[in-house]
């Protein structure tokens, strides 16, 4: 009995053999006759590294779009709004510095803000104008550290204002040269409010790299903003700017109560609660639209490998007469069909990881060849493609690939097993 036990474990092979992978290598090399089969291989692997590629550059620029988006408008807008409720903000240094000493508070700053339109040699536009300290400005390095030309040195007594690179241009104005600032709230006088003029001297340009800010924003003196928008000794609001943005929820509450007067105060979820809702929709929708890539590349190892054991069926109908178990038959058909995915997989990563590098220069590669303007920063907000790869999502795309690959592979593998070895070889 032990005798012949021993020699029926003598006659079988472990799971996963060398020849198993030998033989799924001979099934994976084309050869002359097995030509359709092999093209049908080879579609597999291109969709499925095609599908993945993408699917990784779409959620990468998507990331990337959000991630330079959140930083720019939380650059410039704080994380937190305090605004004045029931009388005017004119204690603002003293709320500024109770909310500062805050837990979880970066710093915070006063401003005065205005709408008013600037006339130029080129153009007249309007704007949204920003009263803010030099000491304040300097904490914001999206500006600070983005001067193209001139200088915010000494800015509070220049007298002069700071503005974005294409409101520049539209105007046709630059550094030194005098822009007219005009508001229809202006002076109050027997006949009623007249309109105020004033020019003023561009001392800074400064480039944000979001569209929306750089042709809109100017930043002026705190004291002359108070002056110009009939704000004298008082404030607009008082920005908070967090460490933690994405935690800003519970800060909320600290920040009025540390406030120490009835204030309204918002975070920048409520204030762009659309926008980013919005995104998040749009990615969502577009990674499911592009599983579908892999989905259909998928069903071609279906096809290719149901082709390739209906070729196959002598081949293993003799393996079954020489010994060759069901298991091992199935596993060498799961080795051919998943090795297409796992190798398709694999240049799909290499290639989407490729494309986020240079994600930039092959846009402006495209944009030359073709000659037009892709990824148009009046559109998209940005002057520069992002793309930011998140490698919780790419491995969740290598796994979903593979899975796929692997599920794919299953039924021909079963139909190979299932194969009777007396009928395949009847008409032979």
């Amino acid at each position: 009995m032990k005798a012949n036990a021993a020699d029926a474990n003598l006659g079988r092979t472990r799971p996963f053999a060398a020849f198993e992978w030998m033989l799924a290598g001979r099934y994976l090399r084309s050869k002359r006759k097995e030509t359709f089969i092999s093209i049908i291989a080879g579609l597999s692997f291109l969709g499925i590294a095609l599908g993945v590629a993408t699917l990784i550059i779409v959620m990468a620029v998507m990331n990337g779009f959000r991630t330079e988006l959140l930083t720019k408008i939380l650059g410039i807008n704080g994380h937190v709004l305090v605004q004045p409720i029931d009388s005017k903000l004119d204690d603002f240094d003293d709320i500024t510095a109770k909310i500062g000493k805050l837990e979880g508070v970066d710093f915070a700053l006063p401003f005065v803000e205005g709408q008013a339109m600037v006339s130029g040699p080129s153009a007249d536009l309007g704007a949204l104008f920003r009263g803010v300290r030099k000491a304040d400005l300097d904490k914001l390095p999206l500006v600070s550290q983005n001067v193209k030309l001139g200088t915010l040195e000494n800015f509070d007594n220049s007298d002069g204002i700071a503005v974005g690179t294409r409101l520049a241009r539209a105007l046709g104005v630059t550094v030194g040269d005098t822009i007219r600032v005009i508001t229809p709230r202006g002076a109050i006088t027997p006949m009623g409010m007249t309109p105020r003029v004033k020019a003023y001297p561009v001392v800074a340009i400064f480039e944000i790299g979001m569209s929306e800010y750089d042709g809109s924003i100017a930043f002026m003196p705190f004291e002359e903003a108070q002056i110009y928008f009939n704000q004298e000794g008082i404030a607009s609001g008082v920005e908070v700017y967090v460490d933690d943005p994405d935690g800003v929820g519970p800060l909320r509450a600290a920040v009025e109560e540390g406030a120490g007067r009835p204030v309204f105060v918002s975070d920048w979820r409520q204030r762009n609660m659309t926008f980013f809702s919005a995104l998040e929709v749009e990615r969502n929708v577009m990674f499911l639209i592009l599983t579908l890539i892999v989905l259909v590349a998928a069903l071609n190892i279906i096809s290719g490998m149901t082709m390739l054991v209906k070729d196959k069926g002598r081949d293993i109908a003799v393996l079954r007469t020489m010994g060759a178990t069901r298991g091992a038959i199935m596993r060498v058909f799961v080795i051919t069909g998943a090795s297409i995915g796992t190798f398709g997989t694999i240049a799909g990563v290499i290639l989407g990881t490729l494309v986020c590098w240079n994600i930039e220069g092959i846009r402006q590669a495209i944009s030359w060849l073709t000659r037009t303007e892709l990824f148009s920063p009046e559109l998209y907000f940005l002057s520069k493609l992002p793309a930011d790869m998140d490698s919780g999502e790419t491995i969740m795309v290598v796994v979903m690939a593979l899975a796929l690959s692997f599920l794919a592979t299953l039924y021909p593998a079963w139909r190979a097993a299932r194969l009777d070895p007396v009928e395949a070889l009847r008409y032979e």
